[in-house]
């Protein structure tokens, strides 16, 4: 049984290495706002979504997969959390079962495999009703192949089967198995029987073969006694009773009932081995449906936020990797959204065709936060979700890297310029064509002439590499030594500045200026232009 909900032919492995760079993509971006809005204090739904939605798709094909069983969730979110919630808690039941650790290992097993199946078989009739509660109801393949194979393999057959053989198999009337003798020095083999019904000739056979003493030594000077004839498992406890060495301990008591114990243990073993391989295989997959169904969980807890703010969302169009499209109607920062609880500023792009795009323009002007948009949907649309945007399309990248700049950090061993290089250098390292990286403010640590210097050459080393560059700066003779060359695979966004000096925090397609007009802020923070000073800064 497996749950398929998030690829088409396998579970996802939730112990996959994550990105290395996972740790700079999440403070970046920040990510780890939208996964606690989608956890909603769920501990195990945030780990999903942590995990998952950093571990992107590459392929179209699987992101439409799961943008299709999203869609279905969205339309009955109801059920997908019914199922949620019974995996939780039944594996939650499981957990709480001890045994497995008496002393006697098979009968250990045994107990614990019945008892726990005793819980899932309950949880199994749930899944069977809910499936044929919500039979017809799905459209994507993942839901409807669930709900199928729920149906189908949960028969009625199949569960009345699996409450007898529970039953069975407390053996409340005793054990019954065979033995078949080897030759020589050979183990017997051991078959166990179906359950004999207690009946008073079984009573009284039971009891007939009721023996004190079992002695396998030999008496050379003495004539053997005579004995009564014996049970099946009596006559072979003398063997069983044997210890290395030659010694018996079949003429006492206590080792009768070892004897008699390890006989039993002997015959159910293959069955105790076998109910636990079942059990195991029931919480696998329950695992499987639980964690797959955490991510669909987050997506709706998400989703129902920014519906309640009047936030659009969209289903985005992934397209094959290695591309060069990227564009957008109306996106904007989902977590700037969820921190403020209100709607933002949103933004219209069109990078088609580019493999540069370089940001710049007025200071605090909203530069910073359309880059993360860009990363946040391009991370939301790779791993199955909805974009928060009116439409965005993109091809796929292999690998999507921040370089952002970083605050002054006391406990450094050498200077800002040599730590922005060194984190510089290790995505230059990790990228490959396909990749995408977002810089924010890279290499700012040093003089404009020769930070222009040093960045220009790294982007233009990762574009010629089919590496996908976006870059927000300040440093002018970055930005307009590459506008001057006329590129047509770069495309110059500007952050707008009304002439009174309001920032309306939207980018625009226009060339690079000479200057980031500070002047503004320090009008708004010591005074000289009042409308300026009652202007939202963001």
């Amino acid at each position: 049984m497996k749950a398929l909900l998030l690829y088409a032919d396998r579970d996802f492995d939730p112990q996959v290495a994550r990105p290395a760079n996972r740790a700079e993509v999440t403070e970046d971006l920040g990510l780890e706002l939208l996964f606690r809005s989608m956890a909603q204090g769920d501990e195990f739904v945030l780990e999903t979504v942590r995990t998952v939605v950093l571990s992107s798709l590459v392929d179209p094909n699987e992101i439409l997969y799961r943008q299709r069983v999203l869609k279905d969730c969205a339309e009955h979110p109801a059920a997908v959390r019914e199922l949620y919630e019974l995996a939780g808690k039944t594996l939650a039941a499981e957990r709480k079962i001890w045994g497995g650790l008496l002393d006697d290992y098979a009968e250990g097993v045994l107990h614990r495999s019945v008892a726990v199946l005793g819980v899932l078989s309950e949880s199994l009739k749930q899944l069977r009703r809910i499936a044929d509660r919500q039979s017809g109801k799905f459209r994507s393949e993942g839901l409807n192949t669930l709900f199928s194979m729920l149906s189908r393999d949960l028969d009625d057959d199949f569960l009345k089967a699996l409450d007898g053989h529970l039953k069975r198999l407390t053996f409340g009337n005793g054990v019954s198995m065979s033995a078949v003798l080897g030759e020589a020095s050979a183990s017997p083999s051991y078959v166990l029987l179906e359950p004999r019904p207690a009946t008073w000739y079984r009573f009284l056979a039971d009891r007939i073969d009721d023996v004190g003493t079992v002695d396998v030594r030999a008496h050379p000077a003495q004539k053997e006694p005579s004995a009564p004839v014996l049970s099946p498992a009596l006559a072979l406890a003398p063997m069983l009773a044997l210890r290395p060495g030659g010694r018996a301990v079949g003429s006492t008591e206590e080792g009768r009932l070892n004897a008699l114990s390890d006989l039993k243990a002997r015959g159910i073993s293959s069955v105790a081995i076998s109910l636990a391989q079942a059990s195991d295989s029931i919480l696998a997959f329950l695992r499987s449906l639980r964690f797959e169904l955490a991510f669909y969980v987050g997506c709706l807890n998400l989703h129902d936020q920014l519906a309640g703010m009047g936030q659009p969302v969209c289903a985005p169009e992934p397209l094959t990797g290695g591309g060069t499209r990227l564009s957008g109607h109306g996106l904007y920062d989902v977590c700037l959204s969820l921190s403020m609880r209100a709607k933002v500023v949103p933004n219209d792009f069109d990078a088609d065709g580019k493999t540069l795009v370089m940001i710049t323009g007025a200071n605090r002007g909203g530069k910073s936060t359309f880059l993360r948009s860009v990363g946040q949907a391009q991370l939301m649309m790779q791993c199955g979700m909805f974009v928060a945007a009116d439409a965005y399309r993109a091809s796929t990248c292999d690998g999507l890297f921040t370089h952002f700049k970083r605050e002054e950090d006391p406990t450094m061993r050498s200077g800002r310029l040599d730590e922005e290089l060194s984190r510089m250098s290790a995505i230059v390292d990790a990228a490959r064509p396909g990749s995408m990286l977002l810089a924010n403010e890279s290499i700012a640590s040093t003089n404009e002439r020769e930070g222009s210097a040093i960045a220009r050459q790294i982007v233009r080393g990762l574009t010629e590499s089919g590496v996908r560059v976006a870059y927000v700066t300040h440093l002018f003779d970055l930005a307009r030594g590459f506008f001057d060359q006329n590129l047509d695979s770069a495309l110059f966004l500007r952050a707008e500045r009304e002439d009174d000096s309001r920032r309306t925090f939207k980018v625009v397609e226009a060339e690079p200026l000479p200057t980031s007009h500070g002047e503004d802020l320090y009008r708004q923070i010591f005074g000289g232009d009042r409308r300026a000073r009652g202007a939202p800064v963001r």
